[in-house]
């Protein structure tokens, strides 16, 4: 396992160099001046030249790709042209909020989904079974920035139960235990609509895994030596299940960045998903190259766990 694990870790640097060459070139040749945009467009030339020459954008393409990489070799990503500071400690700032809110969200999805998934699974066929899938089936289908935009107009313009937007209140409550009860409250409406739609991913596939697993022949002889159906379901049925489940659960996990986009922006939320989007309004290459090369790593990570839950939940499964 120790070499599988060196073996896979040697791989990010390939990963990283090819995400690092195709974000540098396809931001750069994105049409528009950044130096005017960050000028303004009614700027003086000779300030919108002072701009580009700044942050070496008069440089040919070549030098400033050389230059880029030989400051990532240093841990500098560069920095933003919208807020002034290193992209890194930007990224930093921003990354709490997401994994905060995609880690309620998915916790919530598996761990619900999976179960009444598995309940599906055990009873497969029944009226229930049917009706609940075409439940599963139409949440997993709504778009989460439509369902999120259902959500507050529901809850917060309608009912006025829960904010609209943000993470915190304008004028924040003191103490801690008010601050976290407070930013709680934030927090319900955008994993709620994360959560809705990772939900019905969850029962179908749980269903169909458990349904599927019940079916084998080993089940049968268990149950023929007399172990009782709790037994066989939670010892048997249900661990073999969890395979297919880990591995979405691993692809979810490594959409982090992707997937939070549009929760984000539709409620405001001040995540890296929320940070991509403006950066790209903004034309913030270091911002955009930056949360590329995150989203890569977090890729690779993501598939590396999964694999070593793999290992932990078929002893068959033997990494070299």
């Amino acid at each position: 396992m120790t070499r599988y694990l060196i073996r896979r870790l040697l791989q990010l640097i390939p990963v990283v160099a090819v995400v690092i060459t195709l974000s540098f070139f396809l931001v750069r040749l994105a049409p528009g001046d950044v130096a005017t945009m960050m000028a303004g467009e009614r700027a003086d030339p000779a300030f919108i030249e002072s701009v580009r020459q700044r942050y070496g954008l008069d440089l040919p393409m070549h030098e400033q790709f050389i230059r880029y990489v030989g400051n990532i070799l240093q841990g500098d990503l560069g920095m933003s042209y919208r807020e002034g500071r290193p992209v890194l400690d930007v990224i930093l700032d921003r990354l709490p909020a997401t994994l905060l809110l995609i880690g309620v969200a998915l916790v919530v999805a598996a761990v619900g989904g999976t179960l009444v998934g598995t309940l599906l699974g055990r009873h497969a066929g029944t009226r229930f079974d049917a009706a609940a899938s075409v439940v599963a089936v139409g949440a997993y289908s709504i778009p989460v920035f439509w369902l999120g935009l259902m959500m507050i107009l529901v809850f917060s313009v309608t009912l006025g139960w829960f904010p609209s937007s943000g993470m915190t209140s304008p004028v924040p409550p003191e103490g801690w235990i008010a601050q976290a009860a407070d930013v709680a409250h934030h927090l319900v409406l955008p994993a709620g609509a994360l959560a809705t739609v990772w939900f019905g991913e969850y029962v179908r596939l749980s269903r169909a895994s458990v349904s599927n697993v019940l079916a084998e022949d080993y089940i049968t002889a268990a149950r023929g030596t007399g172990y009782s159906e709790r037994n066989i379901l939670v010892k048997h049925a249900l661990r073999n299940a969890m395979l297919p489940i880990t591995t979405v659960f691993g692809l979810q996990l490594a959409a982090l960045l992707a997937g939070a986009v549009l929760t984000e922006t539709v409620f405001a939320w001040p995540g890296l998903g929320r940070l991509l989007f403006d950066a790209v309004l903004a034309r913030d290459m270091p911002v955009i190259m930056g949360a590329y090369i995150a989203m890569s790593v977090t890729v690779v990570i993501a598939t590396l766990l999964t694999d070593i839950a793999y290992a932990r939940l078929d002893p068959r499964v033997v990494y070299r």
